[in-house]
């Protein structure tokens, strides 16, 4: 259902250096970069995540209560993910671990305070 969703960005060569790592770690690769956006996705799948300067030219916030998730095959990807994550000046919110019972996950916020979640299924 979900064509696409934006995180906004104060500082788009930060954002850009870490969203190519940590998309990196779980099979995403930069698609096209312009002066007002950047666009991410993965091979054979139709969500992007797109960077953006905010077009009222104000601050880019994070909303409260608001968190994307990408699913990854393997705990290795969730933990590859995190661990970029946080080299890349984002902050941890959650170290990679199981939850409840059924799912490994780690959680992080971008260096601009987005929210972030990464997750596989336990068994993968």
């Amino acid at each position: 259902m979900i064509a696409y969703a934006t995180l906004g960005t104060n500082d788009m060569n930060r954002a850009i250096a870490f969203y190519d790592l940590v998309l990196g770690a779980i099979g995403g690769r930069r698609e096209e970069t312009s002066p007002e956006w950047t666009r991410y996705g993965r091979e054979g799948e139709r969500p992007k995540l797109c960077l953006t300067t905010p077009f009222d030219k104000a601050k880019a916030t994070f909303g409260n209560g608001a968190m994307l998730a990408f699913e990854t095959r393997g705990h290795a990807s969730v933990d590859a993910f995190h661990a970029a994550a946080l080299a890349q000046g984002g902050t941890d919110e959650g170290q990679p671990g199981l939850r409840e019972g059924t799912h490994y996950v780690a959680y992080v916020r971008d260096p601009d305070g987005n929210k972030l979640c990464v997750f596989a299924p336990k068994d993968l």
